[in-house]
């Protein structure tokens, strides 16, 4: 991949914006050209979540892991050496920028990504139900939600979504957990209206799904760390649980039930990720960088 993201021919663009989760920061541009990576995370594999990546892989020991471990090495110096042809950072949250601090000994600006908070729209009746809704890989830990409701028997938990791990958390599950794998747009939306909460056990670098249950009105119970911190506020649309554990998720969801929820109040928390937010900020970005980067080059020097 990066040798295959060198490749692409930009000298014919004046401005360069790069949507970077892995390799795109990566792309080639020249003195007189403004590149701007827009990033949602330093590439996870290679950086902090290395070890988590290798044991969920596989590749702790062996041959195969010590390859592994010499090509991510190869990762991190790539990575970090192509950070000096990004001219500014904006990073998707304030749990990423420091990220791009600690990766790459650079400042980022935050803007918030997108979210489509006018499809999800608020529904103030709420049913006798949990959701859960993500895609069935190891770091979202659907298995931990599933394990932790099915040693509550009381409560009915909703599973939606499908992946690699799809059989493994449905061997967890207790009758009164329901897997009903993918499902289309439309019923995702329905549930998540309906849902009394949503449970997200994973540490995102920003997390629009929570975002998207709170615009519907439905709190969220979270994993007290990386996006979530940012997107949900305890007590008014949601509550955290500190560690990603059955027991954890048992305790907070008990904490939930102690407390009376607003779904009006919820969504209110999120009105502002809207996609209109975003374009204004992105767009302001852009402007004011291309009128300092065009201003240095009289000067010699891009201005901090």
């Amino acid at each position: 991949m990066p040798l295959a993201v060198e490749q692409f021919d930009l000298r014919g663009y004046d401005v360069v914006i790069s949507s970077s989760h892995a390799v795109a920061k990566g792309v080639l541009t020249g003195p007189d050209q403004l590149h701007l990576s827009y990033v949602h995370t330093p590439i996870r594999y290679a950086w902090d979540l290395q070890p988590q990546y290798l044991r969920e892989a596989g590749l702790e020991r062996g041959v195969k892991g010590a390859l592994a471990r010499a090509l991510l090495h190869y990762m991190r110096l790539w990575d970090q050496r192509t950070a000096a042809g990004v001219d500014v950072f904006v990073a998707n949250s304030r749990y990423i920028a420091r990220r791009i601090r600690k990766a790459y000994r650079r400042e980022a600006e935050v803007i918030y990504p997108p979210v489509d908070v006018e499809s999800f729209t608020l529904h103030e009746q709420k049913e006798d139900f949990y959701l859960a809704a993500s895609r069935m890989v190891p770091y979202k830990r659907m298995d931990l939600i599933v394990e932790a409701f099915s040693q509550m028997p009381g409560r009915e938990l909703v599973v939606i979504g499908d992946g690699p791990d799809f059989e493994k958390v449905r061997a967890k599950a207790a009758p009164n957990v329901r897997m009903m794998g993918y499902q289309p747009f439309a019923s995702l939306k329905e549930h998540m209206q309906r849902a009394k909460a949503f449970v997200f056990a994973a540490e995102e670098d920003f997390g629009i799904i929570p975002v998207e249950a709170q615009a519907c009105g439905t709190p969220v119970i979270a994993y007290g760390k990386g996006g979530a911190l940012e997107t949900v506020q305890e007590g008014v649309s949601g509550v955290f649980f500190p560690e990603q554990t059955p027991r954890a998720i048992i305790e907070a969801v008990e904490r939930f039930e102690q407390q009376t929820w607003t779904p009006s109040a919820v969504r209110q928390t999120v009105e502002g990720f809207g996609a209109g937010r975003f374009r204004q900020q992105f767009k302001a970005l852009v402007e004011r960088e291309w009128s300092k980067f065009v201003a240095s080059k009289a000067g010699g020097r891009y201005p901090e």
